[in-house]
């Protein structure tokens, strides 16, 4: 039950990051709402990795654990819903939710990350973020040493091929088409025995979201563990632009090292802003949200 419409503070998020924000706000005496759909792009990921103290748990303990203790901090409210709309005002801004409710507040933060686009592949849905990975720091340990494969082409396909070349000697790298690397690539990664597969695929082979094999188009088969990709995505929430934030040429809602965007009073954190796509980044980065947006608050009213 909310019983107030107007807060200090609106956080459109209530992962990682949202609920960091939420944590730094209710430390500082906020009156916080946290506006959440329960839909997380981590939803599909068995364990989070690379996160000190929370190593290889589930995405969902890490969650669960989080807003246990956000809740603590009796001025930080949850509402279950869909953020719509947003308007600026005089004193602030108005949230519209998908189910009529409106809200106010002095400042907004967005911690609402992005919507990865699945490649026309079929399976590869199935495989994200279980065995079709776009991390290695995230997730390459636990693969390491194992036929790896990366989806990828041109100027991606030979950086990621050189990234992911530390985690495994046993690599390919599928371009699902003609190849777009320079002859100096090219020779580059043959002479450190990175296969280049340029055949179209027509399906990933796997078993509950387990990678067994890539089928190409041609008929031919190859058994495989792993494959990294890079999925193109687009912003979780339209809201951001519609009040004005710039976007950078990828995508991302553009924010400063305070997580202050182009629009005044609105913050960003998270994945939205930044392909550094870690737990541990979006924590830090929703903390940040938090503490700037409280002092903007107490500096403005001073």
């Amino acid at each position: 039950m909310i019983d107030s419409k107007h807060f200090d503070v609106i956080i459109i998020g209530g992962s990682y990051s949202g609920l960091a924000a939420g944590m730094a706000l209710g430390r500082a005496l906020r009156q916080v709402l946290i506006i959440d759909s329960g839909k997380p792009c981590n939803e599909q990921t068995p364990h989070s990795h690379n996160f000190i103290t929370q190593d290889g748990k589930t995405p969902k303990e890490i969650a669960t654990l989080s807003k246990q203790q956000v809740e603590k901090y009796d001025t930080v409210k949850f509402f279950n819903g869909l953020a719509k709309a947003g308007v600026k005002t005089e004193k602030g801004f108005t949230i519209h939710t998908a189910s009529g409710e409106t809200f106010s507040a002095k400042k907004i933060i967005f911690a609402t990350g992005v919507r990865d686009i699945m490649q026309n592949i079929t399976g590869y849905a199935e495989c994200w973020g279980i065995s079709v990975l776009h991390c290695p720091y995230c997730h390459g340990y636990e693969v390491r040493n194992e036929r790896t494969g990366i989806l990828g082409n041109g100027e991606y396909g030979f950086e990621f091929s050189t990234l992911i070349s530390n985690w495994t000697k046993d690599l390919t790298l599928f371009t699902n088409g003609a190849a777009a690397m320079t002859l100096e690539q090219t020779t580059k990664l043959e002479s450190r025995n990175i296969k280049i597969v340029e055949t179209e695929i027509e399906k990933l082979g796997h078993t509950n979201g387990l990678l067994q094999k890539i089928i190409f188009k041609d008929g031919t088969i190859t058994s495989i563990k792993v494959l990294y990709a890079r999925s193109p995505f687009v912003q979780h929430c339209a809201i951001p632009k519609t009040l004005g934030c710039e976007l950078t040429n990828e995508g991302y809602i553009i924010a400063d090292a305070f997580q202050k965007t182009t629009t005044p009073g609105v913050f960003a954190c998270g994945d939205n802003t930044t392909k550094i796509r870690t737990a541990a980044n979006a924590i830090a980065m929703g903390t940040t949200a938090g503490m700037m947006a409280n002092k903007e608050i107490v500096f403005g009213e001073f």
